[in-house]
């Protein structure tokens, strides 16, 4: 078979992105009852797999979706598909519906199925910058963030504000604590020790967090895993925004006020420790 220039998979078939049909009755449409996932391919190899199957499991039990295969039998579906771009470099995203079935709030009756979707597209590589510009807003979204849903909606309206306000990311802050970004996790250094939101229902568990713990650990930078408020983070030496698709982004303007970039060697030591993962 020919290798392809991106791909979308449906429960068993495969075609182009723009050629691949879904049923309207999929339940991510009505209700955006899903969960999905997003890791990064380096040479035809997903980085991170492991992790981002076990979050998938997980935010699956949360929402009581029922999944008809093991994480091993998904881990080799997607390490298959990988293999069929021409490109090395990949965007990879899946989600999980909770079945097709005419439009009910209430879960379908037995028989109905999960709905599996996957594409995967070439990338451009890995996304590192100094130039990050953010803005803060409050968060308003629901208590269950710590669950990757399909339901995105306030996370989109923040990302756009964000964009038209010449920025970046959005900071969401609750109650007075910055708890993470529209699409990211945000943590900071202050005095040489890495600061982050402990996890709890009120952040996405990224993948990219818990290895930079990691890294932190193998290179003795002490971690807190605390709340920190939108003052803290004004005064901190470096403010980290990180996801997935882009690893390591180091704001510079937070709300048009200058901040951070006060220790670059402690953020290039976590960089090269990403980057001797992948290879690079």
């Amino acid at each position: 078979m020919d290798k392809m220039k991106d791909l979308a998979y449906y429960n068993g078939k495969i075609t182009a992105i723009d050629d691949m049909m879904i049923p309207a009755n999929d339940r991510g449409f009505y209700f955006g009852d899903g969960i999905y996932e997003a890791a990064m391919v380096f040479d035809h190899k997903i980085f991170a797999l492991q992790d981002h199957l076990d979050r998938m499991f997980n935010s699956a039990a949360m929402l009581r979706i029922e999944l008809p295969y093991t994480k091993e039998e998904v881990g080799a579906l997607l390490t298959d598909l990988v293999q069929k771009l021409e490109s090395s470099c990949q965007f990879l995203y899946w989600q999980v519906t909770r079945g097709t079935s005419p439009r009910n709030h209430l879960f379908p009756g037995k028989g109905v199925s999960s709905n599996l979707y996957v594409y995967s597209k070439p990338w451009s590589g890995v996304q590192m910058s100094d130039e990050y510009r953010l803005i803060s807003i409050p968060d308003t979204r629901f208590y269950h963030c710590n669950i990757k849903t399909l339901n995105l909606i306030p996370n989109v309206m923040a990302a756009q504000q964000a964009s038209e306000a010449g920025c970046n990311e959005t900071v969401f802050v609750r109650d007075g604590f910055v708890t993470e970004c529209s699409h990211s996790n945000i943590s900071m250094v202050k005095d040489g020790v890495f600061i982050t939101h402990p996890l709890d229902n009120l952040i996405l568990p990224g993948t990219e967090r818990k290895h930079i713990i990691r890294y932190c650990g193998e290179l003795g930078i002490p971690v807190e895993e605390r709340a920190f408020t939108l003052e803290e983070l004004y005064t901190a030496d470096e403010i980290l925004v990180t996801s997935t698709s882009h690893p390591s982004m180091r704001a510079m303007e937070l709300n048009k006020r200058a901040v951070g970039m006060k220790n670059p060697e402690l953020i290039q030591k976590l960089r090269d420790k990403y980057l001797s993962e992948i290879g690079k």
